[in-house]
């Protein structure tokens, strides 16, 4: 009889014990949530990272831009507006700091302030095409596409007979589903620059029909040419 109590006593200790196992582990799920962690952890160690950097040299415009995306990957708006801004202290023209700025002022509910500094960079960027055109790719790649287009149009106004501007303008569309749009642009694209296949490909797509020149070697010579030219003439 002792000995039987003993041994009922035995697996009820091992089974309280495998039940304070499975209690401490959080049982088969306690796994599932571990790629979190992992994510997170990941991304702090990225944030000291760069905060490290930018203690090394604060006035790194490009690190303070980093950690910026590091903030706005993580929701954190306030605190990637805050490094987006210190960025632009350091170098006014950074087109991505600019644009992503825009993005999480919107993000954060601030869409009137986001407005306003959206126009303020548009025109402060109305100073050549190139830097519209930069300001352009920029709000594009935070799905801006109000202030993309409005940038688009500024940088294709500046330089009307560019075949770059063009392509872009017509990419876009393209990305849009505006197929209308697309077909215009890189029809006239294509106009200015023929020795563009990627071009060329789209508009078939499209249902234009195009004919694509064989490159000649000469290309590249002609290239080199036309920059001897333009050095000689500033300098008469």
């Amino acid at each position: 009889m002792k000995a039987k109590q003993e041994r009922i006593g035995k697996q009820i200790s091992i089974g309280l014990t495998f039940l304070a196992c499975i209690l401490l582990l959080g049982g088969c799920n306690g796994k599932a949530k571990e790629p979190k962690g992992v994510e997170k952890s990941v991304s702090e160690k990225k944030k000291a990272e760069m905060q490290k950097q930018i203690d090394r040299k604060y006035g790194d415009a490009e690190a303070h831009f980093k950690l910026g995306k590091l903030h706005q990957a993580d929701g954190l708006w306030a605190r990637a507006e805050n490094e987006y801004g210190i960025a632009l202290n350091f170098d006014p023209v950074h087109r991505q700091a600019q644009a992503a700025r825009v993005k999480v002022l919107v993000n954060g509910g601030d869409a009137a302030r986001a407005k306003l500094l959206a126009n303020e960079y548009i025109k402060q960027a109305s100073i050549s095409a190139a830097a519209s055109l930069q300001l352009a790719l920029a709000f594009q790649e935070q799905s801006l596409d109000e202030y993309a287009l409005k940038s688009y149009q500024q940088s294709l106004y500046m330089a009307p007979n560019s075949a770059k501007i063009n392509r872009q303008i017509g990419f876009y569309y393209l990305s849009k589903g505006d197929k209308n749009s697309a077909r215009e642009y890189l029809s006239r694209s294509y106009q200015l620059n023929p020795n563009q296949p990627d071009v060329a490909g789209e508009l078939g797509r499209l249902g234009v029909a195009v004919r694509i020149p064989r490159k000649t070697e000469k290309s590249a010579d002609t290239k080199k040419l036309d920059k001897m030219v333009e050095k000689s003439n500033k300098g008469r």
